[in-house]
């Protein structure tokens, strides 16, 4: 009986105030999302052993301008005195998106690179890109080309580096490296992600697919940059990873290669 009042008030609002009803129903969803990423058994994202990586590549090297931030590789980690170690990560998509946090740059520092490699450092796919002047997190995608594919239960590292002038004429650049595993999907999560389909991350969360939980809600903050629940839900995202400084700064995704660049030896 209750049920039934409750929609019949809610049809008789879109009918004369449709505005209002909608943007109460959307606040109501929105706040269940909130909620639901508050509560203290949050996902975890553990340290599964080796592989590990280097998260957070410096401020300062030998031929460079030093830096006011390092750059990060937007994973799971640790810091281990004077080192940031990066975790292997999970994702079940063939061409994952692949996140750093830039720092605001010095002018002779505008080159990077993007390198795949499989375990036994061959190169799978390799990008020259062009960087943002400001600070930013930086999303990079591996082409829909079935060589870039990941296999399932296969490792693969990846570099981002950071050049300190033209790549053709010096060595020195800052780097992040990181490690990646596709595993295979199964009809379980499948179902699971059936019934959130406006918000995967948090299944993705719940299952450990770091890479899918943080590419999935980067884009629905770039497709929504108004909305105050998805930077909620993104700074506890990189909350629970121990890097939600990085959850202010803009977020931009680089989808294909940026032309007139000097690729590195």
């Amino acid at each position: 009986m209750k049920l039934t009042c409750i929609v019949t008030l809610v049809l008789l609002g879109l009918i004369n105030c449709p505005s209002l009803v909608l943007a109460y129903i959307a606040q109501s969803v929105n706040k269940h999302l909130v909620n639901m990423r508050s509560q203290s058994e949050r996902p975890k994202f553990p340290d599964n052993g080796a592989p590990t990586g280097r998260r957070k590549g410096g401020t300062s090297r030998d031929g460079c301008t030093p830096l006011d931030m390092p750059i990060t590789a937007l994973v799971p980690g640790k810091e281990i005195a004077e080192e940031s170690k990066s975790f292997l990560t999970f994702t079940i998509s063939e061409y994952p998106t692949f996140w750093v946090y830039v720092p605001e740059l010095p002018l002779n520092a505008h080159f990077g690179e993007f390198l795949l490699q499989d375990e036994n450092d061959e190169n799978i796919y390799r990008i020259s890109l062009s960087l943002p002047e400001k600070a930013s997190v930086v999303g990079i995608s591996l082409p829909q080309i079935p060589e870039y594919a990941l296999k399932t239960n296969k490792n693969y590292q990846w570099y981002f580096k950071l050049f300190c002038g033209d790549p053709r004429k010096t060595p020195d650049y800052f780097y992040v490296k990181a490690w990646i595993q596709r595993v295979p999907l199964t009809s379980k999560l499948q179902s699971q992600l059936n019934i959130r389909q406006s918000d995967s991350y948090t299944t993705y969360a719940a299952n450990q697919l770091w890479q899918d939980a943080i590419t999935n809600l980067a884009n629905l903050r770039l497709t929504n940059p108004n909305s105050h629940i998805f930077l909620e839900d993104w700074t506890l995202l990189l909350k629970d990873i121990g890097l939600s400084e990085f959850a202010p700064v803009p977020i931009m995704k680089i989808d294909k290669v940026q032309k007139g660049i000097p690729q590195s030896n």
